[in-house]
């Protein structure tokens, strides 16, 4: 792709005119934006633009179909260009900021002059040339912004959502991995933070895979709640401006282009007011940031010390943990992990307000709807693939802690209640307290229970068993 050179080529709108670079594919909307909006310090989401790439392929190819566009040079161009933008071929020429007001006009104009420039690239002529072919009267005929712009976050998030079903199941299936390498490691059961009953890790790693397996399933229905688009619908939702079979058929077009699920909504004015299934959406998302959050904190408090605290498992060592303490390794994954969760329930938050906030016949904060749900998207698929990659797969058990903890535990007292009786164990426990000495040691030492017994009842099975 070419560079942007020192020489310019003059372009005009109504508020007067503008020079921009010559080999620039953006033109002199894009230009305006450039200059009115840098608040974000961040372009437009790669993945929104290419969703745009596909939104317009559709309205191309319909608008072709239906006799608007015989030339068959042009139209090949065309084509090309808006695969290319779909392909992220093109996201360079992408300058828009993402917090932009206008509900997003300035995204379609910078994708429209970018497929109008590299369409005429394409023929040998130069950019800016917008008398063979408009970024207005060609790219953008018979749509709005506000009819492509939420059809193309739609179509991107769902694309997104097919990525994080992915990421989560291979991290249930991780954790359910070590469910089957652990289940036979016996340790404390905590509530309150405190000693309660004997587990296994093995059940803790199959309740955190459970925890992700609801997830993925909440993610995979997101689909059905954002395939209706109300692409078609031009300004408001009434169609103005575009034909009837246009407005009946690129929706269809649209979805067999991304084999997916979209369907045109039966009332385009209520789906272009109303964002409230990017709210539903956004809180299915949150819901999986509360779970690798509450994961991610009990994988560092199983691994903490590990000499001085808990150490019932090892987390891979990623990288040294201090600048001062030698051989001090932190948790660092699942530091990270929280993090995104944490970043992922603040953009919940502004995506809520931001949809509560629309007006009348349009939601002006669209930029800002996309920015955080698409952004959440984007951290939680690499927070699980992380999570997975760098930290579950090598977790090993340290047996010889959760078996010092068991020992020294009141914890362990309750596994003998069926045997031994309520009042008998509370004697035992009291006398361990006073004498200092393991309950492991009275048990025996007292004949209440040979030392077969006493392991039979704190076994893997025994502990697993669903009551007695």
């Amino acid at each position: 792709m070419k560079s942007e050179t020192t020489s310019f080529r003059t372009e005009h709108d109504f508020l007067g005119e503008l020079e921009i670079p010559a080999s620039a594919l953006y033109g002199i909307h894009t230009a305006r934006a450039m200059m009115n909006f840098s608040i974000a310090r961040r372009i437009v989401n790669p993945e929104l633009v290419k969703a745009y790439g596909w939104v317009k392929l559709a309205c191309f190819q319909i608008n072709k179909e239906l006799g608007y566009f015989d030339d068959d040079d042009k139209a090949d161009a065309i084509e090309r260009a808006c695969r290319e933008l779909a392909e992220g071929m093109l996201n360079e020429w992408i300058r828009v900021d993402a917090l932009q007001g206008g509900a997003g006009t300035s995204t379609n104009m910078n994708v429209n002059e970018v497929i109008a420039n590299r369409a005429l690239q394409l023929m040998d002529l130069a950019p800016g040339n917008y008398q063979i072919i408009s970024p207005l009267d060609d790219i953008n005929l018979h749509q709005s912004t506000n009819d492509t712009y939420p059809t193309a976050l739609k179509l991107a998030a769902i694309l997104q959502l097919h990525l994080l079903e992915q990421a989560m199941l291979e991290l249930q299936e991780a954790f359910q991995q070590k469910e089957k390498e652990m289940a036979d490691v016996v340790k404390i059961g905590r509530t309150q933070l405190q000693d309660a009953v004997l587990t296994t890790l093995g059940r803790e790693m199959a309740a955190y895979a459970e925890a992700f397996n609801r997830d993925r399933w909440r993610i995979y229905k997101c689909e059905e709640r954002l395939r209706v688009v109300n692409l078609g619908g031009t300004a408001i939702g009434s169609g103005l401006g575009a034909p009837r079979q246009f407005i009946f058929r690129v929706t269809d077009r649209l979805r067999e282009l991304t084999n997916t699920s979209l369907a045109r909504a039966e009332n385009l004015m209520e789906c272009t007011q109303n964002t409230d299934v990017f709210v539903e959406v956004s809180g299915i998302l949150k819901a999986c940031a509360s779970n690798l959050f509450k994961v991610s904190n009990d994988l560092r408090l199983l691994s903490s010390g590990p000499n001085g605290g808990l150490g019932e498992i090892n987390l891979p060592p990623v990288q040294a943990g201090s600048s001062i303490m030698p051989g001090k390794v932190n948790p660092v994954i699942p530091e990270s992990v929280a993090q995104a969760a944490m970043q992922v329930v603040a953009n919940d938050q502004l995506l809520t307000q931001a949809c509560m906030k629309g007006n009348l016949e349009l939601n002006q904060f669209m930029p800002a709807i996309a920015d955080a749900l698409l952004g959440s998207l984007q951290l939680l698929t690499d927070a699980a693939i992380n999570l997975r990659k760098n930290c579950v797969i090598g977790i090993t058990a340290n047996r010889e802690n959760c078996r010092k903890h068991i020992l020294n535990s009141t914890a362990i007292i309750t596994a003998l209640i069926p045997r031994l009786g309520y009042e008998k164990c509370s004697s035992v426990l009291q006398e361990a307290q006073q004498k200092s000495i393991s309950i492991r040691e009275i048990i025996i030492n007292e004949q209440y229970l040979d030392e077969k017994s006493f392991e039979q009842l704190i076994s893997p099975e025994a502990v697993n068993k669903l009551g007695f």
